[in-house]
């Protein structure tokens, strides 16, 4: 999910923010639900809100993504190609497509809008649509010279290490294919032991003391793996083990800056240890990554009142009770707090 986040910053959107509330609402809740994986109840809340809005290209977007996930191909190609009159050929715009016309067998196209993206950092898999599309189009040369691109700049992607091996094992190169497939393999075989022992360690923090579920967690660190790093410090904090959570969490964050959910569940962490000062510039951070996200508004105007600055508290809560407005608790604070700054 955070890639696709992170594709939707790359995109930007061209329309401007109305005040309509409800439409908001709307729009704020769907995003929730993508960050959960479920598009299907995402797709009909962005549906409500540009039933409000339906000129906001933002929302649009968001919606066209969510289509995509769902490889509802035809109406995603529909709203992205509105978007592409609205705004021009944007690169994102153009990401979505060109993988639309891959998955429709045009390699030709794809590889027109794909090509000028393959060296681009914010569409990091690029390179292996790219390679996909040329090894469609029977240039198989240059089909892998764009894979081998793609498993450097995605060394722990599985899928490129497995098209990778077919294409050498097709051209006989046997020795190189072993090696990717060697590669894959034990690639599933980490991911089917962290769940095994994610498992484990969820159980271990319900049922045991902090001590013995730490011996059982800390199987899944490794220092190198941000996702390892990052799948460790979610399970401590779950658990209510914020303080164990603050060094996984820190080093998925240095290994992966662009990572939202690290920063996210670093702020929480620091939030809940009451460290605030510590948590604030963490939650600006994922706030300003994922400013639609409800939890890290919610929590960052909770920083800034344990600070005692509610003045720049207040418009971080209006911005997350117009994502969520059906939340009570936060509606009470927000009301609390525009009568205190009446008085």
């Amino acid at each position: 999910m955070q890639a696709v986040i992170l594709v939707l910053i790359a995109l930007g959107g061209g329309g401007q923010a109305v005040d309509r509330s409800a439409a908001t609402a709307h729009a704020g809740k769907a995003a929730q639900l993508m960050q959960n994986y479920q598009y299907g109840e995402a797709a009909v809340e962005f549906e409500k809100a540009l039933a409000i809005d339906p000129g906001n290209d933002e929302v649009r977007i968001q919606y066209a993504t969510c289509l995509f996930a769902q490889a509802r191909n035809g109406e995603a190609r529909r709203e992205f190609e509105t978007e592409r009159k609205r705004l021009g050929d944007l690169l994102g715009l153009n990401y979505y497509l060109g993988q639309l016309d891959l998955r429709g067998n045009d390699f030709a196209a794809a590889i027109g809008k794909l090509l000028p993206l393959s060296t681009n950092p914010a569409f990091p898999k690029a390179s292996f649509y790219l390679g996909l599309a040329y090894l469609g189009e029977g240039q198989q040369a240059r089909g892998v010279e764009f894979l081998e691109r793609a498993a450097k700049d995605n060394p722990d992607d599985q899928e490129v290490h497995y098209r990778l091996g077919r294409e050498y094992s097709f051209a006989g190169r046997e020795e190189d294919a072993n090696r990717e497939y060697k590669i894959y393999d034990d690639s599933r075989e980490v991911r089917r032991l962290v769940e095994v022992e994610g498992h484990a360690c969820a159980a271990a923090l319900k049922e045991r003391t902090l001590a013995q579920a730490r011996e059982i967690c800390q199987r899944i660190a490794d220092p190198k793996d941000a996702r390892r790093m990052l799948y460790l410090g979610e399970l401590y904090a779950r658990g209510g083990a914020f303080a164990d959570a603050l060094e996984p969490l820190e080093a998925a964050a240095k290994l992966d800056p662009k990572a939202f959910d690290a920063w996210h569940n670093l702020g929480l962490s620091l939030y809940w240890l009451r460290r605030y000062q510590e948590a604030l510039p963490v939650l600006e951070k994922a706030a300003a990554m994922n400013p639609k996200f409800f939890d890290t508004l919610n929590l960052l105007a909770s920083t800034y009142h344990a600070l005692g600055n509610d003045e720049a508290a207040l418009p971080i809560m209006e911005r997350a009770h117009a994502l969520n407005p059906g939340d009570a608790k936060l509606a009470a604070a927000l009301e609390r707090m525009k009568a205190a700054k009446a008085r």
